[in-house]
């Protein structure tokens, strides 16, 4: 069964995206793994199909209805889908390389997409959504960090990365920052390949590897050292 992606949105034209060009478009012809985009203003409510509503307790900003919310997942969503629930949301639990191979081992995920100030807490309680963050950061909506989520989860689909090698030795797959990279030309602006890279020795140049990941992380991230 390929991995498959349900989005929950206000904006569902937004996808695919990105996520219709390069690796992951190309997976998606293949049908390596597919794609389905919800709109939650189809269970809006009235003529207006509106969706949110003044915060209890006053303050600024609106709040996504956990009825309209609700019923939309229900439309979108079996009983016994097996897929995660997710919210993207800068409160949730930080997206590590670690879950995300977690996700993309799965059948796939329900990602619902949160727009103005968020979404009635009691919705994210009774449909079991599990919060997720992409950055300490806020965005306008969830849909950018969906895209991320998506991404990182697709290309690790066996057969998406044309070697299957390829993504051991990335950043923080085993907590480290990854190594420098050079290509031809051999020597370009003054700069040159270092010697170790052009030498043959395999050892050396897994080792050097080795050395020059631990020195980036600990100038860069001397936090992921510590896991």
């Amino acid at each position: 069964m390929s991995f498959a992606a349900t989005i929950l949105t206000l904006y569902p034209e937004m996808f695919p995206g990105p996520l219709g060009l390069s690796l992951s478009g190309d997976a998606l012809a293949r049908g390596l793994w597919s794609l389905t985009a919800r709109s939650i203003r189809d269970h809006g409510l009235g003529r207006h199909r509106a969706v949110d509503d003044t915060p209890a307790g006053g303050g600024p900003g609106m709040v996504i209805r956990c009825d309209v919310l609700g019923a939309a997942i229900d439309a979108a969503v079996p009983a016994h889908d097996p897929r995660p629930k997710l919210l993207m949301s800068p409160r949730g639990k930080p997206l590590t390389q670690s879950y995300v191979r977690e996700l993309a081992a799965g059948p796939g995920v329900v990602i619902v997409c949160g727009r103005f100030e968020g979404v009635d807490e009691r919705v994210i309680e009774a449909r079991g959504l599990e919060e997720v963050s992409i950055g300490d950061y806020v965005l306008s909506g969830g849909e950018m960090a969906a895209m991320i989520v998506i991404d990182s989860c697709v290309r690790l689909l066996p057969g998406v990365m044309g070697k299957e090698a390829s993504g051991t030795e990335e950043s923080f797959e085993t907590n480290r920052l990854e190594y420098p990279h050079y290509t031809r030309p051999r020597e370009w602006e003054g700069r040159a390949i270092p010697d170790v890279l052009l030498s043959g020795n395999h050892a050396a140049i897994e080792r050097w590897r080795r050395e020059e990941s631990e020195r980036i992380t600990r100038e860069r991230r001397p936090d992921l050292l510590e896991r």
